[in-house]
């Protein structure tokens, strides 16, 4: 664990956006291994201070000992991001200067075997974020109706043969290893060129097991309310869902009016609370992709606070 097993992504653009300064406050909700975070804490040396939030353990171990050097400056708290608010006001934090959320899984979790999150490698099939967490993926796939699964794998994972995997799951149950999913879906589906069978299925699976989306939805209000005036929300999305949800809370929340197009007289009193950096999402670079597979995927987009 001494070292971070990924490189941070984005990780000068996250700087630059949220410019990082001396006796600013900053959250990042989803700290991993640190890097965003150790960026953000040596661009506002000497007395910046950053709460970082993580439920996953072995993350935490690791983002502890990388910001060590930052002494009492790092506040390291295993917790869920949607926790962010109660855990700034134990700090004294009424307002913050920045806040980053880099959503989805890290490769450090895909690349852990006994976690779950990957068909690349034998494991229990787990997917939880946090092991206090009580419901597994194993737990969904070998208890779940038919409809319910087909359901998650077709909302969460947008894959169009949900049924035809769900009526697999179920005739061939119990399943309790990544592997032993990954292979009944790839015999009953057979293996297009792009990507695994299984690949859209774990999706769906991870984020029902963790209540990604649902997640989401909650801390963004959130963190738009802990900023400062001018201060900026950083946000990570890796498949379109995540950016679907940032992206239509930030359009919403950048307009006064959010009444029907066709309503003639504006009464829903709503009013801006952010500028969109760019109306498009920030993608890294082909240098980064190269070096990086999992900026791949990657979108950013930011606000201000007005």
């Amino acid at each position: 664990m001494a070292e971070a097993p990924h490189l941070p992504v984005l990780y000068q653009t996250i700087i630059t956006a949220l410019q990082p300064k001396s006796g600013g406050l900053y959250i990042d909700g989803t700290l991993g291994a640190g890097g965003h975070s150790a960026g953000i804490l040596e661009a506002s040396t000497p007395d910046g201070q950053l709460l970082g939030l993580d439920l996953d353990p072995q993350a935490l171990a690791i983002a502890r000992e990388r910001l060590a050097v930052f002494a009492e400056r790092a506040h390291i708290v295993q917790a869920s991001y949607t926790e962010m608010q109660s855990e700034a006001l134990k700090l004294g934090w009424q307002a913050v200067d920045g806040i980053l959320l880099d959503f989805g899984v890290s490769s450090m979790q895909l690349d852990t075997p006994e976690r779950g999150f990957s068909f690349l490698h034998d494991g229990p099939l787990d997917m939880r974020f946090s092991p206090q967490a009580s419901i597994s993926a194993a737990d969904l796939v070998n208890t779940l109706d038919e409809a319910d699964l087909a359901d998650i794998i077709y909302r969460y994972g947008e894959d169009r043969l949900s049924r035809k995997i769900a009526r697999a799951i179920v005739n061939n149950r119990p399943l309790n290893t990544t592997r032993a999913l990954a292979d009944l879906i790839q015999k009953h589906l057979g293996r297009p060129e792009r990507i695994h069978p299984a690949t859209r299925t774990f999706q769906a699976l991870r984020i029902a097991v963790n209540r990604e989306l649902d997640s989401i939805e909650s801390v963004l209000p959130q963190a738009m309310s802990l900023l400062k005036t001018g201060g900026q929300l950083a946000v990570i999305s890796f498949h379109s869902l995540e950016d679907r949800l940032v992206k239509e809370y930030f359009r919403r929340e950048s307009v006064d009016c959010i009444c029907p197009p066709r309503q003639p007289i504006c009464n829903c009193g709503h009013k801006a609370s952010l500028i969109e950096h760019t109306r498009k999402p920030i993608e890294a670079d082909d240098v980064e992709k190269q070096a990086n597979s999992r900026a791949r995927s990657a979108k950013l987009r930011i606000a201000k606070k007005l």
